[in-house]
């Protein structure tokens, strides 16, 4: 038998035959994958859904019950008010704390503290007594006496129309139950519900929200908004139990998923979308399994023309790139595919040392992004607003010990979440240890000594981040520095030549000698924030090689000294890379 019917024997048995039968069973796993796939789509959506409007609702409950269980407006709204300073006082507490939480979230149109206090005053602003003025649903008072008849502290109610409104009440009542009035929040239909219910599931199905009392707060069809579930076309596909699911007749999913406060939300999704994607899927597979049998085919006729010995000169051309020799080259004979396959063959024995050298450089952009990863742990926004807090709080009560720690931290932590880059002048770092000093010697007031060798020539050169700091902790942390008679720690900074010297030297309990043995072999990198000795000395590495230095003399009870050297760099450094 030839070569050609040889190839021709192997194709049907190694491709074509195999091809139509894997295309098959593709076919019938990929489909039952898509609609698999597609119910678990639709239970995630739901469920995603569901949590959405959930957290939705509690966050305005929780705004509600803050105000209706708050301790001080209950206390003022029970009081009897003899003068015009004790109610003013009283208005200006509400406004204080009231104002600004009415405004936390969206939505919101009006909110109101209704009371009966003859002795209180009614501001127009957020205290309110009822009366028979109108407002959204109806009147003050038949709104204020429905919220007193019912059992329940908090209720939702509706407003239906072409801008329908949520109205959310609330009892306001101390720990023993009794009732000092009533808090009204009107909310926007559109911004609180609206979003989450019009066009669900990219407009393949529907969704219901209803309350305790089956009643309908929220859907995609507004018409249904404040109808009870029985006068609804929903009653007749409703599973009788709760977080169920069904395929209706028509071939709709319908689910139902219980939320806090005994609130259900119900979905309504059209399947004909899964069968669209069934089909797709059956045409692609078929599609896809045509294609590939013709290109084999066709690629078959190519190597029963001449393409054998080609094939064989340019495995052995790469059996010198394995074995190391990238100067080898290949002359093409002709613009077939092979032809190219050569063209590419010699481009990429061209490209292969320059590749070799972005692999190396991407192993020490992937080191760096660790580094950086470490710094992007904790959430700066979120530490500076709660500084900023703390610190408003700290001044409005006139306490300055705290408002020093507050702008301590403040600094420290400004330059310790900074992402942007792992280089800086050494006059920031130095101002970052000073803050992290300043913190401790609040806490240990009067404790440590710190003195300062500075040569002030070098504030401006650069340096890299974090590597004064976690050392200048240590004596605290592992040092005990605190608790030593006569501590001090001495922190210099020197120009020796064209290197800088950090030192930092303390006299505290200093480190067992094997302890010190082992860090000195990089096997103890220490606990904490992960910017240990070792993690120091490794980016030093990483930025100077073996121009960055750092070691360590300490005597148990007596003290530990640790020096750093680096390159003095007017301009910022960059990754070291050897060669």
């Amino acid at each position: 038998m030839n070569l050609r019917r040889k190839i021709v024997v192997f194709y049907g048995l190694v491709v074509f035959i195999p091809t139509v039968i894997l295309g098959i069973g593709a076919g019938y796993l990929a489909l039952q994958n898509v609609r698999s796939n597609y119910m678990l789509t639709i239970n995630e959506a739901v469920r995603q859904t569901a949590q959405s409007i959930d957290f939705r609702k509690q966050s305005y409950d929780l705004l509600v019950n803050r105000t209706g269980t708050d301790g001080e407006l209950i206390s003022r709204l029970s009081w009897t008010y003899e003068n015009w300073e004790d109610q003013l006082a009283s208005v200006n507490y509400v406004d204080r704390s009231f104002q600004v939480m009415s405004r936390y979230l969206t939505g919101i149109e009006n909110f109101r503290i209704y009371h009966v206090n003859p002795t209180l005053i009614e501001d127009g602003g957020l205290l309110w007594k009822p009366s028979v003025r109108p407002f959204p649903g109806g009147d003050e008072q038949s709104w204020y006496e429905g919220v007193m008849a019912s059992p329940v502290a908090l209720q939702w109610s509706d407003i239906p129309g072409e801008n329908p409104k949520l109205i959310v009440s609330r009892k306001i009542t101390n720990a023993s139950g009794y009732v000092f009035g009533a808090i009204y929040m009107l909310l926007d239909y559109n911004s609180v519900f609206g979003e989450l219910m019009d066009r669900p599931f990219s407009g393949e199905g529907s969704l219901f929200l209803l309350d305790e009392h089956d009643r309908v707060v929220a859907a995609s069809d507004r018409t249904m908004i404040g109808k009870p579930l029985a006068s609804t076309g929903l009653s007749s596909l409703w599973p009788g139990d709760e977080n169920a699911e069904v395929i209706t007749d028509n071939g709709e999913y319908f689910a139902v998923r219980q939320l806090n406060g005994a609130w259900k939300i119900a979905a309504l999704v059209q399947m004909r979308k899964m069968e669209q994607q069934s089909s797709t899927t059956v045409y692609s597979i078929v599609g896809i399994t045509l294609f590939f049998l013709f290109l084999s085919m066709f690629l078959v006729m190519i190597v029963l023309k001449n393409v054998v010995l080609r094939i064989r000169k340019l495995s052995n051309r790469m059996s010198d790139i394995a074995d190391g020799d990238f100067n080898v080259w290949l002359q093409s004979r002709s613009r077939d595919e092979v032809g190219d396959l050569e063209v590419m063959f010699n481009q990429m024995a061209g490209r292969l040392g320059s590749l070799l050298e972005l692999l190396s450089s991407a192993k020490l952009k992937e080191k760096e992004s660790s580094f950086q990863a470490l710094q992007a742990q904790i959430n700066p926004h979120f530490i500076y607003n709660s500084l900023s807090l703390l610190q408003w709080r700290a001044l409005d009560q006139g306490d300055q010990v705290q408002v020093e720690a507050i702008e301590a931290l403040t600094t420290f932590y400004r330059f310790a979440l900074d992402n942007k880059s792992n280089v800086t002048l050494i006059r920031n770092e130095l101002e970052h240890v000073r803050a992290y000093l300043d913190i401790q010697q609040l806490r240990y007031p009067g404790r440590v000594q710190v003195e300062w060798e500075l040569d002030e020539s070098v504030m401006e050169l650069y340096s890299i981040k974090m590597i004064l700091q976690p050392i200048v902790e240590n004596t605290y942390i592992h040092g005990r520095i605190f608790t030593r008679p006569g501590a001090c720690i001495v922190i210099s900074i020197q120009r020796v030549d064209q290197k800088i010297r950090f030192q930092v030297k303390d006299n505290g309990t200093g480190i067992a000698p094997d302890t010190l043995t082992l860090i000195q072999k990089g096997e103890k990198a220490g606990k904490g924030n992960g910017f240990g000795l070792l993690n120091i000395s490794e980016r030093l590495s990483l930025y100077f090689g073996q121009a960055g230095k750092l070691w360590i003399e300490s005597t148990p009870e007596q003290g530990t000294l640790v020096t750093i050297e680096l390159p003095a760099c007017t301009d910022k450094p960059e990754l070291f890379r050897e060669g």
